[in-house]
């Protein structure tokens, strides 16, 4: 069963947490499964199974209701489920896996394909926004479908993972340009798909030459620790160099289930990267986000991006203003180990590309002098060496 993170973690304190309290099935469910399929197959996907395990506020009930009709439908894996606060709707966890009746609510500059991935698909199921990469949509099912999803216009439409012979187009598309050297499997989460499936899914792959690393884009190792089995890591394994992408968001993720599975990763010589989607009343405090990512660090997982949520229909709700990103990164810059930072990133609208943003620590420029700022708010002169000569040709 899975284990919660102790409210006292997210004390601010250098300070090692105390082994988290196990955690105890949700009123009126049976016993989670233990196996990563068990967990799939009693997943919540109903308003009836959700009442039963929450007490659901009016706007979680309309909401869960509308999720039923349209939109992006509900999945929670039992195990993500236990980490939800019964009680209180503003838990960290539980705002990212319950709909709400916000989710009907468009606000301006919405767009129900926010980075633009129809325009720039090249073959069925492959999207190129880069010169050296593609992003491959292996499958529409996840674990559990995030409230904030950038693909929620097609994640949970019911058609599952992708066959091999369906993505041959895009397989023969990677191979006839060779200047693609990275391929990102994502979807939907690949890692919800079978071992046997995604051996020969990545097998394929890198029977294309040219191609130099696989990424695996997964929520699995947070939402579903358990499917991170040794089976599973000697599968991969075969198909090295593969790094995984996957997305904390919150300190109380980090369970001794989720913790268990990054190592497994990591022993197994996969690079563990962390993409955190920076959300309103779940993570916009720089307090959360020290702990979240000084957690990662000690679970071996690099955090990689802290990502401007991106303007998907109906989750206005959970957006913050660029603004509160720059600030946030701006407290943590010097309270943090490098490793520890991430890149603060907004994926432009329309599919135009990863911007950075940072905060300006440039004061001011003179003839050969800049001067910076640091994180304690001293100004500090830095001179440029002097010009050299040209040489004569």
């Amino acid at each position: 069963m899975a284990a919660l993170v102790s409210p006292s973690s997210l004390v601010r304190e250098r300070r090692v947490a105390k082994p988290p309290k196990r955690s105890r099935p949700a009123r009126g469910s049976a016993a989670p499964a233990r196996g990563w399929q068990g967990q799939l197959r009693q997943s919540v996907r109903s308003v009836e199974q959700l009442a039963r395990a929450l007490e659901l506020t009016p706007e979680e009930l309309e909401g869960a209701r509308r999720a039923e009709r349209e939109g992006l439908p509900i999945a929670i894996s039992p195990y993500y489920l236990s980490l939800c606060d019964r009680h209180d709707a503003s838990c960290p966890v539980r705002m990212q896996c319950v709909p709400r009746i916000d989710e009907a609510h468009e606000v301006l500059g919405d767009l129900v394909d926010p980075l633009g991935e129809v325009d720039h698909e090249v073959a069925p199921h492959l999207v190129r926004r880069y010169p050296d990469r593609v992003l491959l949509l292996a499958t529409d099912r996840c674990a559990v479908y995030c409230r904030f999803c950038t693909r929620s216009r097609i994640v949970g439409d019911g058609g599952g993972p992708v066959s091999l012979e369906r993505l041959e187009p895009a397989f023969a598309w990677i191979a006839a340009n060779p200047e693609i050297r990275d391929v990102i499997v994502s979807g939907g989460d690949p890692l919800a798909m079978a071992t046997e499936r995604l051996d020969r899914l990545l097998g394929r792959i890198r029977a294309i030459p040219t191609v130099e690393t696989i990424r695996l884009a997964t929520r699995v190792p947070v939402t579903l620790p358990m499917r991170i089995t040794a089976e599973l890591v000697r599968a991969l394994r075969k198909h090295h160099p593969v790094w995984v992408m996957t997305h904390f968001n919150h300190p109380k993720e980090l369970t001794r289930e989720s913790i268990a599975a990054c190592t497994r990763l990591a022993d197994g010589g996969f690079p563990v990267m962390n993409q955190t989607v920076l959300l309103a009343g779940i993570n916009d405090d720089p307090d959360v986000l020290e702990t979240l990512f000084r957690g990662l660090v000690r679970a071996r997982v690099r955090p990689y991006y802290l990502l401007q949520t991106d303007p998907v229909r109906g989750t206005g709700h959970l957006r913050t203003p660029l603004a509160r990103g720059v600030e946030i990164l701006e407290r943590l810059q010097g309270r943090l180990t490098g490793i520890a930072l991430p890149k603060l990133i907004c994926d432009t609208p329309g599919g135009k590309g990863k911007v950075p943003l940072t905060p300006d620590y440039v004061v001011g420029r003179g003839e050969g002098t800049t001067t910076l700022r640091t994180f304690r708010g001293e100004e500090v002169t830095y001179v440029d060496p002097p010009a050299r000569p040209s040489r004569a040709r």
